[in-house]
């Protein structure tokens, strides 16, 4: 279905390097970038340019955007949040969605990729020696950093510092004129190899999806899309809130499949069981 047709990649920031690579050897598509074609109208992850869109919405509109202005009929895109993570405590969080469009045969397909390994940070410092903690904390310089005179100031903003004595320079300057600078990482993709690397995860992911076909009607994406509750307790038997089967459907002719046991774990510990540990 894919193969030997043009795949457009809807970026500005270099993730064909990691996307690219997989999708050609996976769906044997021939990938390129648009060039001039600017992602950032979108959104911004410094604020000069909100995102008005949630991320799915985001990334599809970007990918549309990017097949149309490239007459391509066949497209990806990709969208990170960053911030807290959901449900771990006192942890940040890269949530990567990346979206697959065939236009050609009206098919659209979706993964999420939620990574704590990420260096997403940021915080007022006062002089070099701190500058120089935070650097070391977020990897710099394979990492990139982000400066401006305070976390909601857009219009000063220096980005993408990738060497020790352009910080230096920028920081010393910044401060004597504002006497407080806010330092960040810069988390666009060629700036930031973590996320660089949790993006190429996504692809894998991806791909792995795409080239699972529907059992009865063979439309590629057939992936999960739920899930049901209700692993039993090893000690008493009774359902706990632990995962008992994963539900994949086909977005063409919704066929289901329920998967027991996606976590290989038959019975959960009693620890996890509402009637056991109440």
């Amino acid at each position: 279905m894919f193969k030997g047709r043009n795949l457009v990649i809807a970026t500005k920031h270099e993730k064909e390097k990691v996307i690219a690579p997989i999708l050609e050897q996976e769906l044997g598509v021939v990938c390129f970038v648009k060039k001039g074609f600017d992602t950032d109208i979108l959104g911004t992850f410094t604020g000069e340019i909100e995102r008005e869109l949630d991320p799915i919405a985001a990334v599809r509109k970007k990918c549309l955007m990017a097949m149309e202005a490239s007459n391509c009929d066949l497209g990806i895109a990709s969208e990170g949040s960053f911030g807290p993570h959901p449900s771990l405590f006192f942890a940040s969080a890269d949530d990567e969605f990346l979206i697959f469009i065939d236009a050609k045969n009206n098919l659209e397909i979706i993964v999420r990729e939620l990574s704590t390994a990420t260096n997403f940070n940021g915080g007022d410092i006062l002089n070099e020696q701190e500058l120089l903690n935070f650097a070391d904390a977020i990897k710099f310089p394979s990492h990139g950093i982000i400066l401006r005179p305070s976390k909601t100031n857009n219009q000063h903003i220096i980005k993408g510092i990738a060497s020790l004595e352009e910080l230096k320079k920028a920081f010393n300057v910044m401060l004597k004129k504002f006497n407080m600078v806010y330092v960040e990482t810069d988390m666009r993709a060629m700036f930031n190899p973590s996320r660089m690397a949790v993006i190429k995860n996504a692809t894998k992911k991806l791909a792995t999806k795409i080239n699972t076909h529907c059992p009865q009607c063979n439309i590629p994406g057939f992936g999960v899309t739920g899930a049901k509750k209700g692993l039993e307790c090893s000690l008493c038997g009774a359902p706990t809130n632990s995962t008992l089967c994963y539900i994949y459907s086909c977005q063409k002719c919704h066929f289901e499949k329920e998967e027991l046991y996606p976590h290989k774990k038959i019975f959960e510990e009693p620890m996890y069981c509402d009637f056991c540990n109440p």
